[in-house]
């Protein structure tokens, strides 16, 4: 019979790259986003033995990681970030140009601004989904997506435009 603890290790194995890829596009930071997964799988190890009850514990994990993330958030109202050079990373496909300045302009957004975005269009996730895991009506999901997306697009500018058509 296999134990808790080996149960929890098999999850966490197999979602951590998961959580690790939304906490990254959370964070924008390697190192913040090993950190967030780090609590978030802490939290879970805590909780897993009740988790039996539990019948997505997947989803679980993403809701602990995003709470996670904006309860930080909350508490570190610094804006410095600290960075050192940044090593050089292979070329992916894709327009590298969008995808840095979708990153910016994601970094500048409010921390459950951003958590909705990355849930409904990185992670594809439904509206209903999304309001779950936040704790949220689908409804102030559908509103709070719209605003988001109305701060992204004005934080993108011209920017976007000349982004998408070059």
């Amino acid at each position: 019979m296999r134990s808790t603890d080996d149960e929890f290790e098999e999850f966490a194995r197999a979602r951590t790259p998961h959580l690790y890829r939304t906490a990254w596009l959370l964070v924008g930071d390697r190192h913040h986003a090993e950190d967030l997964v780090q609590e978030t799988l802490a939290r879970m190890f805590r909780a897993w033995r009740g988790l039996r009850r539990i019948d997505n514990p997947q989803a679980y994990a993403q809701t602990v990681l995003v709470r996670t993330f904006i309860s930080h958030r909350r508490r570190r109202r610094s804006s410095e970030r600290p960075t050192s050079t940044v090593p050089e990373l292979a070329v992916r496909s894709g327009d590298i140009e969008l995808r840095l300045a979708l990153e910016r302009a994601l970094a500048e957004l409010q921390p459950l601004d951003r958590a909705v975005l990355v849930l409904r269009f990185f992670e594809d996730r439904s509206v209903e989904q999304v309001a779950l895991d936040l704790g949220k009506k689908p409804g102030a999901i559908r509103t709070m997506t719209w605003r988001a997306l109305d701060r992204l697009r004005a934080v993108l500018g011209d920017d976007a435009v000349q982004l998408t058509a070059s």
